[in-house]
C-alpha cells in the first residue's frame, strides 16, 4: 500500500471525485478525513464503506469556502489524527449560466468556493507542513481552467485560477518540501453536472463523444485516482506547480 499512514484531506468528499479520491487514498493505507458541507447522509456512507472495508476515516463537517470554517477543519483533523500529509482541495460548485444571467452571487459562490477557499485551505496547513517537513497538496482544477467552456465564465476563472495558483504556491513552498500540484478532470460523470446528462440532452453527450478523441463522453470518477494517488506519494517528488490532465484526450485537439 503506497500511502500506509499517512493522513488525507479530502475536501468535498460525500459524493463524487472527491468519494473516488477519499476511497483509494484508503484501499492504499492512508487514514482519510471525509470533509462535507451539508451531505451527512453521503460523508457517513463513504466513512462506513471505507471502515468496512477495513481502512480508516471519520467525517468533518465545514464550509471550505469560509476561513475560520477552514481554520476549525484543520485544527479538528490534526486533533484527531495527529497530521495532516496530504491536502486535497476538491470542494467545487459548478454553475451553468449564460454571461449575461452572471450576478454577483453566481460569480462570488464560484470564486469564494473553488478559489479562495483552495488558497486559504493551504495557507492554513502551511504552519503544519514546514513544522512536519513537508505535505502534498493537490486541487482539482478542470478542462474548463485549462481551456474554456461557454455558459460558464465564474467557473472557468475559477479552475483557471487554481492551474496558475498551483504554480505561484509551488514557487514559494517548494523549498519548504510541499509539493503543490493539480489535476485537471475532463468531463466526469458527477452530481455537479447531472443536469447535462439527463434524458432530452442526448445531443449534447454526443457532442462531447465526438469532441474527445477516445469517444468518451464523460469519464468515470474512479478515473481520476491513479494520478491523486502519483500525487500524493513520493512518485511525484520531484513535481512542483503541474497540472495533470485527465481527460480521455479531450485537451489533444
Amino acid at each position: 500500500m503506497r500511502m500506509q499512514d499517512k493522513v488525507a484531506l479530502v475536501t468535498g468528499s460525500s459524493v463524487g471525485i472527491g468519494e473516488a479520491i477519499a476511497k483509494r487514498f484508503a484501499k492504499e493505507g492512508a487514514k482519510v478525513a471525509i470533509n462535507y458541507k451539508s451531505n451527512d447522509e453521503g460523508a457517513n456512507r463513504v466513512v462506513t464503506e471505507i471502515t468496512d472495508a477495513g481502512g480508516t476515516a471519520k467525517p468533518f463537517n465545514a464550509d471550505v469556502s469560509k476561513v475560520p470554517e477552514i481554520e476549525r477543519l484543520v485544527q479538528t483533523v490534526i486533533d484527531e489524527f495527529g497530521r495532516i500529509d496530504v491536502l486535497v482541495n476538491n470542494a467545487g460548485v459548478f454553475r451553468t449560466v449564460p454571461i449575461m444571467e452572471t450576478t454577483e452571487e453566481i460569480w462570488d459562490e464560484q470564486l469564494d468556493l473553488n478559489l479562495r477557499g483552495y488558497f486559504f485551505m493551504v495557507k492554513t496547513l502551511v504552519p503544519h507542513f514546514r513544522e512536519s517537513g513537508g505535505g502534498k497538496v493537490i486541487s482539482i482544477s478542470s478542462i474548463a481552467g485549462t481551456g474554456a467552456f461557454p455558459n460558464c465564465p465564474g467557473y472557468c476563472a475559477s479552475k483557471g485560477g487554481v492551474v496558475n495558483m498551483t504554480k505561484a504556491l509551488a514557487a514559494e513552498l517548494g523549498k519548504d518540501n510541499i509539493n503543490v500540484n493539480s489535476i485537471a478532470p475532463g468531463n466526469v460523470a458527477t452530481p455537479l453536472n447531472a443536469h447535462l446528462r439527463v434524458p432530452g440532452n442526448e445531443d449534447y453527450v454526443k457532442l462531447m463523444e465526438t469532441l474527445t478523441p477516445t469517444g468518451i463522453a464523460f469519464m468515470d470518477p474512479d478515473d481520476m485516482t491513479g494520478a491523486a494517488v502519483f500525487l500524493a506519494t513520493d512518485d511525484s517528488k520531484m513535481v512542483h506547480g503541474e497540472t495533470i490532465l485527465v481527460d480521455a484526450g479531450w485537451s489533444v485537439w
